[in-house]
């Protein structure tokens, strides 16, 4: 069953705790703060916010979650509880004030890849372990 799990409830949670403050002060607001900040070579300042970390935790998430459609445990009920985190998120898109942001849009659509590239390498693998009786 924990190989069913959809990976991208974290971005999810995460996004929900810090808009409910969890995350420090001030709602979403806190998603602009920055967590690193560094001092390039060129002189510049690099900065990243945490919203910003939301959407790398999220795309190196999704490349677990197409690493575990390649395999063939646990696929279906993997693919219907990505199903179910996205539509968990439009639904909160759609629905909930302090979700209409980019960072949240940018973290929908990492989940709707998660579907329909789960559903694509599912279909690929299983159409090589079909095999005419030549």
């Amino acid at each position: 069953m924990i190989a069913a799990f959809p990976l991208m409830v974290i971005p999810f949670v995460l996004y929900n705790l810090a808009m409910v403050g969890l995350m420090g002060g001030g709602g979403i607001g806190a998603l602009g703060n920055d967590v690193i900040v560094l001092s390039m070579l060129s002189g510049a300042m690099w900065s990243m916010a945490l919203g910003d970390l939301f959407i790398v935790i999220a795309l190196v998430l999704l490349f677990f979650e197409i690493l575990k459609a390649t395999r063939n445990v646990g696929s279906l009920g993997n693919h219907m509880l990505s199903m179910l985190v996205f539509i968990a998120f439009l639904v909160e898109f759609l629905l909930v004030r302090d979700a209409a942001t980019q960072i949240f849009f940018i973290l929908m659509t990492t989940a709707f890849i998660d579907v329909i590239g789960g559903f694509a390498v599912s279909i690929r693998t299983a159409g090589r372990d079909v095999s005419i009786g030549l």
